[in-house]
């Protein structure tokens, strides 16, 4: 969660550093606010199969992994939106 909390820090420090139009901040907003929200569901159902049973169980490992899976296909999707807003401005800013 920290991760992602700083990659978000970041990221809205490039949006107002690169001037991105309205309709990229709208995306950016949208994606940091899901991966967040991914993330907190993740950190919920971690400790929801870890207040059940302190025993180690397969299908327990199982389901914590699915929901870290779910977490990692929407940072990658997070991270491919970031590259398709952000590659214009940081392209121009080393073509000068």
């Amino acid at each position: 969660m920290r991760l992602h909390f700083l990659a978000a820090l970041c990221t809205i420090g490039m949006g107002f550093i690169f001037g991105i139009p309205l309709v990229h901040w709208l995306v950016l907003i949208l994606v940091i606010g899901g991966m967040l929200a991914f993330e907190t569901i993740n950190t919920a159902i971690e400790r929801a199969i870890d207040y059940i049973s302190e025993e180690y169980h397969p299908l327990a490992g199982l389901v914590k992994d699915i929901a870290a899976g779910a977490v990692f296909i929407f940072s990658i999707t997070a991270f491919i939106i970031g590259v398709l807003i952000f590659y214009h401005p940081v392209s121009e800013l080393f073509m000068k």
